[in-house]
């Protein structure tokens, strides 16, 4: 899970920040805490709720370099994971078994000739565009690939409690890289600017994520699903406007 950003390093280039921010080894170091056992723990939580059958087929949609996927996989889900970033997506492929595939994708474009019983859409996966117009392009292209009754499971940050607890800057040290993060809200996004220097060269990347509420989600899904249920935290704890850390959204689609 925004208005299209510009990546800079070492000067401006017209890539949007997505496309070569999430391919370099830097987004990985500076992420690299995130926990495996909350993410598996969400996850079985998650297909346990949903009573999937075995042998589901499920899209892994910006699956990254897999950690959801496999544990999608292991247990008993038959996976493809797909994500914009060409060195995630050969990360992993290295896991690649029979019932677990990955490819590259972006997620605005439909893949032909799939039909899915589930889609995931994890870990702030979603708003990176210009406008709804484009979020819209990807609801669209999930209800084109789901099946009748398929369901669509959103992972979101909680744009109320993003905006209350903001912390405008701070330093994160990754091995021997410092990473300078600066946060700022503008125009219905926030903002993270990152700067670091690596053998003398200094960087700065920008990400920027549309700050969506559960309305906006409502607006977008309104047509082709309904909510069926909104949680706030990774062991599915009611959803709380103001003070959930997630927005979690399953939807079905009608």
């Amino acid at each position: 899970m925004l208005p299209r950003a510009f990546t800079y390093l070492c000067g401006m280039t017209d890539t949007p920040w997505f496309a070569s921010w999430f391919d370099t080894s830097y987004y990985h170091q500076l992420y690299n805490h995130r926990s495996e056992e909350e993410a598996q723990a969400f996850i079985e939580r998650l297909v346990d709720f949903l009573a999937l059958e075995p042998k589901s087929e499920v899209l892994d949609l910006a699956c990254g370099k897999g950690r959801h996927a496999r544990t999608l996989h292991a247990l008993g889900l038959n996976v493809l994971g797909t994500d914009l970033s060409p060195e995630s997506i050969a990360f992993a492929n290295e896991s690649a078994v029979d019932g677990l595939q990955f490819r590259v994708q972006d997620m605005r474009e439909p893949l032909p000739n799939k039909s899915f019983d589930a889609v995931f859409n994890l870990f702030t996966s979603f708003g990176y565009f210009d406008s709804t117009v484009e979020n819209q392009r990807v609801i669209d292209a999930v209800n084109s690939m789901l099946k009748p009754g398929g369901i669509l499971v959103i992972d979101f940050l909680n744009a109320q409690r993003v905006i209350n607890t903001l912390v405008s800057a701070e330093e994160v040290q990754r091995d021997a890289l410092t990473f300078k993060i600066r946060r700022e809200i503008t125009a219905g996004k926030v903002i993270k600017h990152i700067e670091f220097t690596d053998e003398a060269k200094d960087f700065h990347y920008t990400e920027q994520v549309q700050l969506l509420n559960l309305s906006d989600f409502e607006v977008l899904l309104n047509r082709d699903f309904r909510i069926l249920h909104t949680f706030g935290k990774y062991a599915l704890d009611a959803f709380d406007p103001s003070t959930s850390p997630r927005l979690i959204i399953i939807a079905q689609k009608k």
